[in-house]
């Protein structure tokens, strides 16, 4: 006959050892559905590649991964073809834009935010609500009253109307990203500024913009990002196809009537990727400090 005292000195033996069973199962699958998940949404990307060098003919008739035969045809056609100067083209188009969509927005959000953290103004907390309106705004909304704004003044057929809206501040995502941040740095900064003798202007640039550094990193991060894959702006403002951005041009090397195209469009977009990928492997831990330092979840 067993002893309670033996009964109970067995379960407190086993107890540990069948939590560190259940824990290691519950990781298990924990783990399996985070592949699983993972898979799932690398499968577009890893089709891509695999597409990108198959022969077009074969594109359409197998959706695996793992390729059956290779070529390089379709990223030689594709980097020749195009219209209005092709790839290379579209790239530097593309880099104008970004780069100016980059340089508007740091300047001009740095300043509205500078403005909204730390200036006091008549009806301030009106103009800050306005602002986050803007952010629950659909750009869709306001595509059209822009578009006659710029059609009115001849700006259609140029990229001011993508540059110029960042140069005015309209991202309101990133003016509310950097206020957030700016709440966080003590006042006792421009106050002692202010004792100084430091104007507004000064105390922006020579104490609160450096200091500002995780919160313009990623208004530059993301400001790249969405704008080197943007379809639909250039889509609306450029007609002139020496003018369009890579996500433009790559539309055109499909042609409508006859869906051919599909190998050199898919080994264009791969490429495509390559400076979105190389600038997020470089910068992605300045991402998570900018988010955190700005107080967004």
């Amino acid at each position: 006959m067993t002893s309670p005292t033996l009964t109970k000195s067995r379960t407190d033996t086993r107890g540990p050892e069948l939590r560190r069973r259940s824990g290691r199962r519950h990781s298990t699958l924990k783990h399996v559905a985070l592949l699983i998940g993972s898979i799932a949404m690398l499968y577009p990307v890893l089709w891509m590649l695999k597409s990108s060098i198959t022969p077009e003919s074969d594109i359409m008739t197998s959706f695996s991964i793992i390729p059956t035969s290779i070529t390089w045809e379709n990223y030689r056609i594709g980097w020749a073809s195009g219209v209005g100067g092709g790839i290379p083209v579209y790239i530097v188009n593309s880099l104008i834009v970004v780069i100016g969509c980059v340089i508007g927005n740091l300047v001009s959000c740095s300043l509205a935010a500078y403005a909204f953290a730390r200036l006091d103004f008549k009806f301030k907390n009106v103009a800050f609500a306005l602002m986050l309106a803007g952010i629950m705004l659909p750009y869709h909304v306001v595509a059209i009253p822009q578009y006659v704004e710029f059609a009115s003044v001849g700006l259609v057929g140029t990229y001011w109307p993508l540059i110029l809206p960042k140069i005015l501040a309209t991202d309101s995502f990133f003016v509310f990203l950097m206020v957030q941040f700016l709440r966080g740095v003590p006042r006792e900064l421009d106050e002692a500024a202010a004792i100084d003798g430091a104007g507004v202007f000064r105390t922006f640039f020579s104490i609160i913009l450096p200091l500002m550094r995780p919160a313009l990193i990623t208004t530059t991060i993301f400001t790249f990002i969405w704008n080197w894959n943007d379809f639909f702006s250039p889509l609306i403002y450029l007609t002139d196809p020496a003018q369009y951005t890579l996500p433009l041009g790559l539309n055109s090397l499909v042609s409508t009537e006859s869906g051919s195209g599909l190998g050199p469009l898919l080994a264009m977009s791969v490429l495509s990727l390559i400076p979105i990928a190389l600038f997020f492997f470089f910068t992605q831990k300045y991402i998570v400090q900018g988010i955190a330092t700005t107080g967004i979840k």
